[in-house]
């Protein structure tokens, strides 16, 4: 087995250096940067309303008598039902230990790069939701699929005419199926790498009781996630955001809680935090020559790679949960993904970053924040371990208890995203099969995944974490590709939304299909008659 995954490593090594070089980096942040232009700077012009009209009336509902959702007529769930199973594939380990493995593989200024990543990401991924909404379709069991591969496969081209528009359109095809593809990949890296973690959390845990063999309690974490993974994805996605619309509120506020003790705790060290970061941007220690350029090049790439592996915007992944929603409003449910990627890092990730360099730094200018050791022996922590020592620096053994709590829900969570977000796909492609052909892919799939989760288990932490930032690449390749092609159909059904918020009388824009559109605008006008009567 050790051989094994020596191969798999040395394979997935040589992708990854291919993946997530230049070319990746700059697709990223060059797509981010198109779309900001060409919405207008949405994620700053917009902010406040991305809130009025998402968590805030969310929040302000609880406990009120609902209308009557348009959901009760298909098999869609809530709007924040949606969001909540999309930050839960968001809001994991990544936030923590994702973060941790970035500040030390990258150095502190890896969290400057999360941060790019995270204000262009909050386009990216409203972008991304605004096309999974228009392009989504209802299927013959009442659910809405969207995603990705939905809207590159029917979106890319479809007005265009001539050899242009054939070329386009067979381009969406292909991009499609590439989409789909990589995030089953995807879906099986990121269960990967938050199973490991869960594993690992528990290893560290007990790895210091005498007479406890690490590996088999590894093995019976692995199980234990397998199985219960597997009674949740049998409900499908409505069993999906019930769980998760639970979990991740619970979660989030208790690790914030303990983040700002944590915090507030050492807060003459936060403005050393800060300098760090910021004094580091272009690498840690970093040198004139060929190894500055290196480190220059390590800094960005972590700080990026993570940023996409903890808020997922580029992957065009959260946009299958969203495209559930019983929303109509394409531009509405795009402006949770604003709210989801700020959450997610501006957010959680910042709280993890100063917990860990105030934790592990010092007063005389927090030199040793690197130097993540164990003092008896002098071996570098694994990074779970520098996250759950961040956590006992405050709270000890409570802490330890916290944490071990915490870590394994928002691992759990995201793999119950994931597990949906593959089981699109493989029903995309599979869909010239007929529903049958698409239900025995699914079922394969679903087996295959929680056998998976297994096995990822006993994998060595670094290769779980490198097989899964290989994965979110290769997702994000055609994703971006599609998305600069159809950033101009962005622009104009945000600007359809925002003229008729204004009043103008202009023609909605919510389904790219004119039956679909039809009848959304009657939904619309029913929901608005029922809040009226």
């Amino acid at each position: 087995m050790d051989k094994f995954f020596e191969v798999v490593a040395a394979v997935n090594s040589a992708i990854n250096e291919v993946v997530w070089g230049w070319p990746m980096i700059i697709l990223i942040l060059g797509t981010g940067i198109l779309l900001t232009i060409r919405t207008k700077a949405l994620q700053v012009r917009k902010f406040g309303t991305s809130w009025g009209e998402t968590i805030i009336p969310t929040v302000k509902s609880i406990g009120k008598k609902q209308v009557k959702g348009l959901d009760e007529k298909e098999k869609t769930i809530s709007p924040f039902e949606a969001f909540a199973t999309a930050i839960s594939g968001t809001v994991g380990t990544g936030n923590i230990i994702g973060v941790t493995s970035a500040i030390m593989s990258g150095g502190p200024g890896a969290v400057f790069w999360m941060w790019i990543s995270a204000f262009f990401g909050m386009v990216t991924n409203y972008a991304e939701n605004v096309l999974g909404m228009f392009f989504r379709k209802k299927g013959s069991d009442g659910e809405f699929s969207g995603g990705p591969m939905q809207y590159l496969s029917e979106g890319i081209g479809r007005d265009v005419k001539g050899k242009g528009g054939s070329f386009l359109r067979g381009l969406g095809k292909v991009l499609g199926v590439m989409a789909a593809v990589f995030c089953v990949l995807a879906a099986i890296g990121m269960s990967g790498a938050q199973t490991n973690n869960i594993a690992g959390t528990f290893e560290d845990i007990f790895g210091g009781v005498p007479g406890v063999n690490t590996d088999v309690v590894v093995l019976i974490v692995g199980i234990v996630v397998a199985i219960v993974l597997a009674l949740v994805i049998l409900g499908g996605i409505k069993a999906i955001g019930r769980v998760t619309s639970i979990l991740v509120p619970f979660m989030s506020l208790i690790f914030i809680f303990m983040a700002l003790a944590i915090i507030f705790a050492n807060i003459t060290m936060v403005g050393g935090a800060f300098a760090l970061i910021f004094s580091n941007i272009f690498g840690f220690k970093a040198v004139f020559g060929g190894v500055g350029g290196y480190v220059f090049s390590k800094v960005i790439q972590k700080g990026l790679a993570r940023g996409v592996f903890s808020n997922e915007a580029g992957l065009g992944s959260s946009v299958i949960a969203h495209s559930a929603s019983a929303t109509r409003e394409p531009v509405k449910q795009g402006l949770w993904g604003i709210f989801e990627v700020f959450f997610d890092t501006f957010i959680i990730c910042t709280l993890t970053a100063l917990v860990i360099l105030v934790s592990f730094g010092n007063e005389a200018g927090m030199t040793n924040v690197l130097y993540y050791v164990n003092p008896e022996t002098g071996n570098p922590l694994s990074t779970t371990v520098v996250s759950m020592k961040a956590f006992q620096s405050l709270f000890g053994d409570v802490g330890t208890v916290i944490y071990a709590t915490i870590i394994p829900l928002f691992a759990f969570t995201t793999i119950l995203a994931w597990s949906y977000y593959g089981e699109k796909c493989v029903q995309f492609l599979f869909r010239k099969t007929g529903d049958k052909g698409q239900k025995i892919a699914t079922i394969v799939f679903k087996v295959a995944y929680v056998l998976l989760v297994i096995v990822a288990a006993i994998m060595d932490n670094t290769l779980a974490w490198e097989i899964s930032d290989t994965f979110n690449g290769l997702m994000a390749l055609p994703n971006l590709v599609g998305l600069v092609i159809m950033s101009g159909l962005v622009a104009k059904i945000t600007k359809n939304y925002f003229d008729r918020k204004k009043g103008l009388n202009v023609a909605p824009m919510l389904s790219a299909y004119p039956e679909q559109n039809e009848a959304f605008e009657a939904d619309l006008k029913e929901a608005v008659a029922q809040a009226n009567s």
